[in-house]
């Protein structure tokens, strides 16, 4: 059964593909929207030929950014736009900038007590090296639980051993 989508749904699908976050591999975009490799290919072709409609004004807009993505530099700038505005001046501000209030409010508190670390710092490469890291120090887990289970085989094994046959220090007395 082929399934027909929507032309917002193609775009967003394309976008999504085109501007892909935090590491986020083609296939794991291609399982959450539940689409063919294929398919997602060919619309992201017809968007290079712009015949996947208002494709084009989506790249020509501005980029929507999310609130971990801004800089420490411009996230100082709108917290500093925003100290002398007024409640509801500083939601139409943060409204034309593309963040909430709540936003500014945390970035503020942030600078404040010296915590900006919520800057994404690592890189794609750092990532992958992590990665295998981390399989490295599963497999080296793995392998000293299954020793572990080993020994305390052997312990129990010992165990009844003494108790059937008994030790040599209770025959040498």
């Amino acid at each position: 059964m082929r399934t027909r989508h929507s032309q917002s749904f193609k775009i967003r699908a394309v976008e999504k593909a085109l501007n892909r976050a935090d590491g986020m591999t083609l296939n794991e975009i291609i399982e959450e929207l539940g689409i063919g490799r294929s398919t997602l290919s060919k619309w992201m072709r017809d968007a290079r030929n712009n015949n996947l409609e208002s494709t084009l004004s989506s790249h020509n807009k501005k980029k929507e950014k999310r609130p971990q993505d801004w800089l420490l530099g411009d996230r100082l700038e709108i917290v500093m736009a925003c100290a002398s505005l007024d409640a509801e001046e500083k939601s139409e501000y943060c409204r034309k900038q593309g963040v909430y209030p709540h936003h500014v409010n945390q970035w503020k508190l942030d600078f404040a007590s010296g915590n900006s670390s919520s800057e994404k710092v690592t890189t794609r490469q750092e990532m992958k090296d992590l990665k295998n890291e981390n399989k490295e120090l599963r497999k080296e887990l793995n392998r000293k639980d299954k020793a572990l289970a080993e020994t305390a085989a052997l312990l129990v094994l010992q165990k009844k051993v003494h108790a059937i046959w008994g030790n040599d220090e209770d025959n040498s007395q």
